[in-house]
């Protein structure tokens, strides 16, 4: 194999003065340039003596072959893109066909990446500061990856309340996406979530666009455009779209001081190490508050609820809530251990949500492989319990004690609740607290560390 070289050129947005110098050189360098037409056009000035190809907006495949043929040739290839080669650019596609040919890094043909500013960097610099923290970009372009894969990842990041770069938006065929991504993200954010619209970023058409997530899909939108939508504490003021850095959960104001509990150079009290004992306060403080609602109110599964309590401690408890873990390996002992718990209420909750209720007696059920089956002459029901990852104990005074079965993800699968008689729980509750402390497990609380660390910008 002759010692050819592709080189993988992002030239950014399209202005000369944002190209980086290494792009600028490495074109300089090659002896033929592909890309697509319009990419072709950006560049021009610097293609003098170039043997050029151009291919058009289908044939990315085309241009990666190409390029490989030519360096096979012992030619230096330079294949060019707009924004950043590896972002929704021609990068991956270059590798797929390189290693589906055999080649490797070492078989003598040299590939180079070469980064440019990304149309999300280019469109955020223009309309302010929009992704000052976290961020994520999605394409809505449904002629390579399925609709329901782009929706997932729509309704993730909405819930996650991420700031939201949509690229390839709209197109002359393709006009419900924008619509549908309207739809989704609408679920979880406010109508008026200030979003931005810029076509052709630094280049000769270029335009913005400002507008509110209610009334983004009726503007002029193309697949000229990428649309940045903001999250729940951005702001639009003076024309500027910013997201703030998150400064104002912990100082009064950018240059005040500390909140109560929070510490210049440590974590915030609801970061890692502090959010857990914020569920247990929250649970203290309304002894009327509920594990469900605990879930709702931090936006947590059951799981982490549950833990929270769990690592209670005699001056951070949670009111009157009380919950102890189970080693997965001990599910068959819990089992059997609540056989002696008398009636029972059995929680089943399916996979698409639905609940079921149901009262049954220690002997209406038993396990057959995977399965807990609840049997009695009015009801069959089965609970998967390969799916059932964590175990918990808990309690809540005279209100409520069982066993929770959790999934992977912290979600219910289903739970076994005492049931009272004559508004007691009688000796059935003896016959549960006995069974914690045979399965349960002690809480070991982790040491912080004591050294601060700095705060620090990328």
């Amino acid at each position: 194999m002759n010692k050819g070289k592709i080189l993988l050129v992002g030239f950014g947005p399209g202005a000369p003065e944002h190209m980086t110098y290494r792009a600028r050189e490495a074109i300089a360098e090659a002896d033929v340039v592909i890309g697509y037409s319009t990419y072709i056009k950006l560049v021009q000035e610097l293609l003098d003596g170039k043997e050029v190809v151009r291919k058009g907006m289908t044939e990315e495949i085309d241009r990666c072959v190409e390029a490989y043929e030519q360096a096979c040739q012992g030619k230096t290839v330079a294949l060019i893109s707009s924004g950043d080669i590896g972002v929704y650019g021609m990068a991956g596609p270059t590798f797929e066909v390189l290693l589906q040919a055999g080649w490797t890094p070492a078989s003598g043909i040299e590939v180079e990446v070469i980064p440019g500013a990304t149309a999300l960097n280019a469109c955020a610099a223009l309309v302010g500061a929009p992704l000052t923290h976290d961020f994520c970009s999605i394409s809505l372009s449904d002629l390579l990856t399925p609709w329901p894969v782009i929706a997932r990842r729509l309704e993730a990041a909405a819930r996650g309340d991420f700031v939201v770069a949509l690229y390839n938006p709209k197109s002359g065929r393709r006009t419900r996406q924008i619509v549908e991504a309207q739809r989704i993200l609408l679920r979880h954010r406010r109508p008026d979530t200030p979003v931005a619209i810029v076509k052709s970023a630094y280049r000769r058409r270029q335009n913005i666009q400002m507008a509110t997530l209610e009334a983004m899909a009726d503007c002029d939108i193309g697949m000229l455009c990428t649309v940045l939508i903001g999250n729940g504490s951005s702001f639009v003021r003076e024309g500027l779209m910013i997201t703030p850095r998150g400064y104002a959960n912990k100082y009064d104001g950018l240059t005040g001081a500390a909140k109560d509990g929070e510490r210049a150079g440590r974590s915030l009290s609801m970061g890692l190490t502090g959010w857990h004992g914020c569920v247990r306060r929250w649970l203290r403080d309304d002894p009327d508050r509920s594990l469900r609602e605990a879930a709702r109110h931090f936006d947590a599964p059951l799981g982490e609820i549950l833990a929270a309590v769990g690592a209670a401690q005699p001056d951070d408890g949670a009111g009157t809530h009380r919950a102890t873990a189970v080693a997965r390996q001990d599910l068959d002992a819990l089992l059997d251990s609540a056989r002696q718990w008398g009636r029972l209420r059995a929680v089943v909750r399916s996979e698409g949500g639905a609940v079921t209720e149901l009262l049954c007696e220690a002997q209406d059920f038993s396990r057959r492989g995977d399965w807990l089956n609840l049997v009695s002459p009015h009801f069959h029901l089965h609970a998967d319990l390969s799916r059932v990852a964590g175990l918990w104990f808990y309690g809540r005074e005279h209100r409520q004690h069982g066993v929770y079965f959790l999934d992977e993800a912290g979600d219910m699968v289903f739970s076994l609740l005492l049931v009272k008689r004559d508004e007691n729980f009688d000796a059935a509750l003896n016959q549960f607290n006995q069974a914690r402390e045979r399965h349960g497990q002690p809480f070991i609380p982790v040491a912080e560390t004591p050294e601060p660390e700095a705060e620090t910008d990328e």
